[in-house]
């Protein structure tokens, strides 16, 4: 079973219902046509010249339309093994560097991106069977162990080791007593 099969199965084992429900709401969710658009620009970049000619401008329409549509941008340069699972689409965006294992699952509005200064500067290393919650932003040149989780919103700035879970610091920080001063707004 090739990749993109890989990622349309783990869709697929989380869909409930029969066969033929499971298989339109598969065929239909946004994160697979995702994948299924970046797969089909892996593929051309491995092809001849006259091939890419043809076939590079119908990707670039679906991965605009994927874009304004829902949200998701996923370069064909990044490198994504199988089983890479959104769960939620909009607001996704990956690096063009990003390196990603097997079997990691997304949510909406997951940032994983590029840092540009630096030793960090980079996109991040992401190990096999990760779990990244919603609004969370993983960036800069940094590894993430496998079987990580990081939840809903963690800004991820460091390395994280296997099987650690992270979460955003809880709450918030008064950073001031002084309070806002409106002659300072306007």
């Amino acid at each position: 079973m090739g990749k993109l099969s890989k990622d349309i199965a783990r869709t697929y084992n989380t869909s409930n219902g029969s066969f033929i429900k499971r298989a339109v709401s598969t065929l239909l969710a946004p994160g697979v046509r995702a994948m299924i658009v970046f797969r089909f620009g892996q593929w051309i970049d491995r092809r001849n010249i006259i091939i890419k000619a043809f076939l590079l401008p119908i990707y670039f329409i679906l991965n605009q339309r994927l874009k304004s549509k829902w949200g998701i941008q996923i370069p064909k340069s990044a490198q994504i093994d199988e089983g890479f699972y959104i769960g939620h689409f909009g607001g996704i965006t990956l690096a063009s560097e990003v390196k990603i294992g097997k079997n990691v699952n997304i949510s909406q509005l997951v940032t994983i991106g590029e840092s540009g200064q630096g030793e960090k500067a980079g996109a991040p290393t992401i190990g096999d069977y990760v779990y990244i919650g919603a609004g969370a932003k993983v960036i800069g040149k940094i590894n993430i162990g496998s079987n990580v989780k990081i939840g809903a919103n963690a800004v991820v700035y460091k390395d994280i080791p296997d099987n650690a879970i992270v979460v955003s610091y809880p709450g918030y920080k008064i950073l001031s007593y002084k309070g806002n001063d409106p002659s300072r707004i306007f």
